[in-house]
């Protein structure tokens, strides 16, 4: 499957009224119905590609599986227009024996939201008592000069990217050795993510302790809520967080970092996970004042938010 990238005749158009006719490459972005066991379960537009890792994590994120052996076996479905042409957007996933389904009742809600997360403190509740994985425990700590290399690390392996400018990127580094186990690139921010965990259920990883996610836009609840979910202990991202995605990260015990550009980066939780800076880690006076010059700071931003 090769629909990563499309090409579309489009006219460029300066103010001085210059106007070049010209090919471009965009992202695809295409419809991906999620079954299990032959029940539809999700619908997420998403850029095609890695879809098995998708679907993988996307169970990770909603508590159906927490392990590699879980994950049974996954197949596109044949036959899935009217003429009988496989358009590979429908995946089947089979649950290991013994595995329970998720409600089919819940797919009205994964069809609202699979895109945009979930919202509300019942949620936050929710990750606490569906995860398997604490994050609170885990003693990984990160020197600062290193976790400042990582965006650039993650904007050199976009290959997409670079063509496109259109997608989003989430890589898995090792805090330890700050090695880039996987990247994976996509049009939703949370289907990258998911991209990542479901690599990580493949490689029987999971839980993925000793880890940062480092994502290439905002830090969203949902992606906090993901990390979580796969027992991620840090998350960074180049631009904000969300209010909600701050109090999620603290409620479970996740370093959070945002605004991680060039040589500094606003510690929204878990501060005493970064060492190093030659101040206390856990000096946040400056976290509004970086909050204040957030739209100075995001023009030069690799992806939009």
């Amino acid at each position: 499957m090769t629909r990563i990238t499309a090409r579309r005749k489009v006219v460029r158009l300066t103010v001085g009224g210059r106007r070049t006719t010209r090919e471009d490459v965009l992202a695809v972005e295409e419809p991906l119905e999620i079954r299990v066991n032959g029940t539809s379960l999700a619908v997420t537009m998403r850029t095609p590609g890695n879809d098995y890792d998708l679907a993988a994590g996307f169970l990770v994120s909603e508590g159906v599986i927490s392990r590699g052996e879980h994950f049974f076996a996954a197949r596109y479905c044949a036959g899935a227009t009217v003429d009988g042409e496989n358009t590979y957007n429908v995946l089947d996933v089979s649950l290991a024996p013994g595995v329970a389904a998720p409600d089919p009742s819940l797919e009205r809600n994964f069809l609202t939201t699979s895109a945009c997360g979930l919202c509300g403190k019942a949620n936050i509740d929710a990750v606490r008592t569906r995860s398997v994985f604490t994050v609170s425990d885990d003693p990984v700590l990160l020197d600062v000069e290193r976790l400042t290399t990582f965006p650039d690390v993650l904007r050199a392996g976009q290959a997409v990217f670079e063509k496109t400018g259109g997608l989003h990127a989430a890589g898995l580094f090792d805090a330890a050795t700050g090695e880039l186990l996987v990247l994976r690139e996509d049009v939703g921010r949370h289907n990258a993510v998911d991209k990542v965990i479901g690599w990580a259920v493949k490689e029987d990883r999971l839980p993925l302790r000793g880890t940062v996610l480092q994502v290439s836009g905002r830090a969203s609840f949902e992606l906090v809520q993901k990390a979580a979910m796969a027992g991620i202990p840090m998350l960074a991202a180049v631009s904000a967080p969300s209010s909600l995605a701050a109090e999620l990260a603290a409620d479970v015990g996740m370093t959070l970092v945002g605004f991680l550009r060039g040589d500094s980066m606003v510690i929204y939780a878990g501060a005493e996970r970064i060492t190093g800076g030659g101040r206390a880690a856990d000096d946040v006076a400056g976290a509004e004042g970086a909050a204040t010059s957030a739209p100075a700071a995001l023009a030069g931003s690799a992806v939009p938010n």
